[in-house]
């Protein structure tokens, strides 16, 4: 459909979306970055640790399956030959 191998399409895909990922994760950027001014403004450390915690969770997962379809690339390269 697009001329190219899937796992190429699939390297694409999953680089482009990474971002939106992690939005999706957090559950929407808006109530993020009202709890983390809250945290900032208001001196609520314990908000503001938490939503850094849910930030770095979510870029980890993103993270990992980005590597995990690399992961597939690679097998694929080396058991195809």
């Amino acid at each position: 459909m697009t001329d190219n191998p899937p796992f190429k399409v699939m390297m694409d895909v999953a680089g482009s979306i990474k971002i939106w990922a992690i939005a999706a994760s957090l559950g929407g950027t808006f109530s993020s970055f009202a709890m983390i001014e809250k945290g900032i403004f208001e001196g609520e450390i314990k908000t503001l640790v938490k939503q850094a915690f849910y930030i770095l969770i979510s870029l980890t997962g993103a993270n990992v399956g980005y590597e995990f379809i690399r992961l597939l690339q690679r097998c694929g390269d080396i058991w195809g030959k």
